[in-house]
C-alpha cells in the first residue's frame, strides 16, 4: 500500500472546497478517460440530483481525507460522458476479469494512489479491491469516520487485484471502442484457464469477449468450453466473425460445434469459411457423430512408405503447428493406403538415412469411419492407443482419432 492512498469509500462524500475554502459539494463519482490515460481519474463529479459539476484533475490542489482543495473553480456541469469510465456507476458491483488470476471477480473496493503531478495532488487507479476487508469498509461507509475504519481494517487480510490485470467486459461494441477496452491479457492465458472464465460470464459477456479477442485465440478458447456454451457463443456472434473462429479450429472440433448448431446458421457460417477448412469441415459434417468418421480429425502428418528420418524431421518442420499434439506419423503407398505408424519418438534415437518402415509399429491397428463409437474407445482402452488411423471406404487413410479426442468423448458422457 503507497504512503499516500485512498479508497473509493472515502472518495465518495468527500467535500470539495473552492479557492476560499467554501464548500461547493460532495463527490458522488470520478471516472478515468481511458483515451486521455487509463490510470489517472481525470474527473470528479461533484453536486447531487441533476445538478452535478465537473471537476477536472488539474482543477484539483490538493486531495486528502479532510476534503478536496481546488485551485481553479471555473467548473462545468456534468453531461454526456460516452468516453468515461466511471468508478461507481461503471466498475463498483460489477464484474471483471482477474487475467492474472484466471478467475471472475466482483468489484467490492476501489484504491487510489494520490500523486503530485504539477505541483497539485491527482489519483491514480492503484486497486481493485475484492475481499472482506473492502467489504468492511462498505459497512461502515458514512457511519464511522474514515480514519476509525482506517484502523479497524487492519486485522483483517486485503484482498486485491492490481488495475494493470483487471480486464473490464463492455457488451457494446461502440462503448469498447470509446473506452479504448482491449482484451489482450486475456489472449495470453491458456484456453482451458480463458474457457473457465468465460463460462462464468454472462451470454452478453461471453459475446463480446469473442467479438475482440483474435479468432486463434477465440477458436482454442471455444474449443474448451462445454458444447451447450460453445453455441451459444457461436450463435451470437456475427457470421463473419463466427467463420474466421471455426477455420482456426481443429476441423473435428469445428465440425462439432456447427454440427450443433441450426441447419441454417451453420450452412451460414460454413458459406463464410476460406475454401480449404471449409472443404474439410463439411465432409467430416456428413460422419455421424458417433462413428470413427464423426471422431476423427483430418490434421495429421503423412509420408510414402519408402520415406527415411531425415524426410520425417523435414515434414515435422513444415507442420509445426502440429506439434504440440502430434505423436504418432503415418506411412502411405501411392494410392493412399495405411502401410505402417512411426511413433515420433523413435525419429531421436534414429540415423537420418533410416526408412520409415522400419521404425513402424508392429501391431497397426486401424478402423473404418463408419466404426461404432463404443468400438472405437474399447481399443484404446485395450491397446493404450494414442493415435489411432481411421480409413474411408476404399481403404484409403481419412483421418486418426487421438486419445484427446476419446477423453473428450469420455468427459461429455
Amino acid at each position: 500500500m503507497p504512503e499516500n492512498y485512498m479508497f473509493l469509500t472515502e472518495l465518495l462524500g468527500l467535500k470539495v472546497y473552492d479557492l476560499k475554502r467554501r464548500r461547493i459539494g460532495r463527490v458522488r463519482d470520478a471516472a478515468l478517460v481511458p483515451l486521455v490515460d487509463p490510470v489517472r481519474v481525470d474527473r470528479f463529479l461533484v453536486g447531487g440530483g441533476w445538478a452535478w459539476l465537473t471537476v477536472r484533475h488539474d482543477q484539483v490542489a490538493s486531495i486528502s481525507l479532510d476534503g478536496i482543495y481546488l485551485r481553479d473553480e471555473n467548473l462545468t456541469p456534468h453531461h454526456g460522458d460516452e468516453y468515461m469510465l466511471r468508478m461507481v456507476r461503471d466498475l463498483l458491483d460489477q464484474q471483471v476479469i482477474d487475467a492474472q488470476g484466471r478467475k471472475v471477480v466482483r468489484v467490492t473496493d476501489i484504491t487510489f494512489e494520490i500523486r503530485q503531478e504539477n505541483s497539485h495532488d491527482v489519483l491514480w487507479v492503484s486497486d481493485v479491491d475484492i475481499g472482506v476487508r473492502s467489504i468492511f469498509r462498505r459497512l461502515f461507509q458514512g457511519v464511522l469516520p474514515p480514519r476509525w475504519v482506517r484502523k479497524a481494517q487492519v486485522i483483517i487480510p486485503p484482498s486485491s487485484i492490481r488495475w494493470e490485470f483487471c480486464n473490464i467486459v463492455e457488451p457494446d461494441p461502440q462503448r469498447r471502442l470509446r473506452l479504448n477496452i482491449t482484451h489482450q491479457a486475456l489472449e495470453s492465458l491458456h484456453p482451458a484457464d480463458l474457457a473457465d472464465i468465460v463460462e462464468e460470464l454472462s451470454p452478453e459477456d461471453r459475446e463480446a469477449i469473442f467479438e475482440t479477442i483474435a479468432s486463434d485465440a477465440a477458436a482454442d478458447a471455444l474449443s474448451e468450453v462445454e458444447p451447450d456454451i460453445q453455441t451459444s457463443i457461436l450463435e451470437s456472434l456475427e457470421t463473419e466473425k463466427a467463420a474466421d473462429i471455426v477455420e482456426e479450429m481443429a476441423p473435428d472440433e469445428a465440425a462439432d460445434a456447427l454440427a450443433e448448431l441450426e441447419d441454417e446458421k451453420s450452412a451460414e457460417i460454413l458459406e463464410e469459411m476460406e475454401t480449404e477448412p471449409k472443404t474439410e469441415v463439411s465432409e467430416l459434417l456428413e460422419y455421424d457423430e458417433d462413428t470413427a468418421g464423426g471422431m476423427m480429425n483430418t490434421e495429421y502428418v503423412s509420408l510414402h512408405a519408402n520415406a527415411k528420418v531425415n524426410d520425417a524431421v523435414a515434414a515435422l518442420k513444415g507442420h509445426e503447428e502440429l506439434l504440440e499434439s502430434l505423436n504418432t506419423l503415418l506411412l502411405v503407398d501411392a494410392d493412399e493406403r495405411l502401410t505402417g505408424a512411426v511413433p515420433v519418438a523413435r525419429l531421436f534415437v534414429a540415423h537420418g538415412e533410416t526408412p520409415l518402415k522400419d521404425l513402424s509399429v508392429e501391431r497397426l491397428l486401424s478402423v473404418r469411419v463408419d466404426e461404432k463409437q463404443g468400438n472405437v474407445t474399447e481399443l484404446f482402452d485395450k491397446y493404450n492407443l494414442l493415435t489411432l488411423p481411421v480409413l474411408d471406404e476404399e481403404g484409403k487413410l481419412a483421418g486418426v482419432i487421438t486419445a484427446d479426442d476419446i477423453i473428450s468423448v469420455l468427459r461429455q458422457k
